[in-house]
C-alpha cells in the first residue's frame, strides 16, 4: 500500500492498523510526505511542486515493491543501566534511573567518586563542603 498525503507522524499507524485488520502485514506500508517535501517546499510553484510529487510517488512504488514481512517478535529486556563516570553528572544519572527502579551499574575510572566536584572545598552558594 502506498499513500501520498501529508506528515507519516499522524497518517501512518492509522494506515499500518488497517492492513493489519485486512490480515496483512503492516510493513507492506509506504507512505510519500507530499506536504513537507512539496507542497510546503514549493509554495510559489505550483508546476515544480506537482512534478516533484509525481518522482516522489514514483519512487514510493518502487520502494513499496521491495517491501518485505518482518517477523514479529518479543525480546525480554532487563531493566538496567551502565552509568559511566561517577561525577556530579553520572551520580546524579544513576540515581534518577534507581528511582525508577532500574538497576543501575555506577562505573569510574578513579579510586574516588565525584570527579572534579571532589576537588572543591566550598560549594556554591551555600558554602557547604565540597568534600
Amino acid at each position: 500500500m502506498v499513500v501520498a498525503a501529508c506528515t507519516p507522524k499522524i497518517h501512518e499507524p492509522t494506515y499500518r492498523a488497517v492492513l493489519m485488520e485486512a490480515g496483512l502485514s503492516p510493513y507492506y506500508f509506504e507512505m510519500v510526505n507530499l506536504r513537507e517535501h512539496c507542497s510546503f517546499v514549493h509554495q510559489g510553484d505550483k508546476e515544480k511542486a506537482t512534478e516533484k510529487a509525481k518522482r516522489l510517488i514514483l519512487a514510493g512504488i518502487n520502494r513499496a515493491r521491495e517491501l518485505e514481512d518482518i517477523p514479529f517478535k518479543e525480546i525480554p529486556v532487563t531493566k538496567a543501566a551502565l552509568v559511566i563516570g561517577a561525577g556530579i553528572a553520572g551520580m546524579n544519572a544513576a540515581l534518577d534511573l534507581a528511582n525508577q527502579g532500574i538497576q543501575v551499574y555506577l562505573v569510574e575510572k578513579e579510586a574516588t567518586i565525584g570527579g572534579k566536584m571532589a576537588q572543591l572545598d566550598r560549594i556554591f552558594p551555600t558554602d557547604d563542603c565540597g568534600i
